[in-house]
């Protein structure tokens, strides 16, 4: 979801109907956990033909563990890749363990801190105090 709203907020899906549907609908930053439907396992984990990053997709987080067994580390991987290539500022961190949909959840794994992590690189790309 974080990735279709960053990458599909040009067009807006209702009628304007004041001053503050003039305000752009664009992020200004993406936090993806554990993303799916990204890449395609049937076309060699290429990014999915829907998500179409561009220079204008916000500054994106990226968290995921590789034994997710939702859904594959791949989507961050290729996601990552497009980002990067579309010049994109982008962080991306990735666990050994931590499974998928683990949230807020304190577990054993180092993965549980993320919290902090994505408090730091807010403070890095300038949207909260360092």
């Amino acid at each position: 979801m974080a990735a279709a709203m960053s990458t599909h907020f040009e067009k807006r899906l209702y009628p304007v109907v004041d001053a503050a549907d003039q305000v752009s609908c664009r992020p200004d930053f993406a936090v993806a956990l554990y993303p799916g439907h990204l890449a395609s396992a049937e076309k060699n984990f290429a990014l999915n033909p829907d998500i179409h990053v561009t220079s204008q997709t916000p500054p994106t987080f990226l968290l995921q563990a590789e034994d997710d067994p939702v859904d594959p580390v791949e989507n961050s991987l290729v996601y990552f890749g497009a980002l990067k290539k579309a010049w994109v500022p982008v962080e991306m961190h990735l666990f050994a363990q931590g499974g998928h949909a683990f949230g807020l959840r304190r577990t054993k794994f180092p993965i549980t801190a993320w919290p902090q992590l994505v408090e730091a690189w807010l403070g890095t790309i300038g949207m909260i105090s360092e």
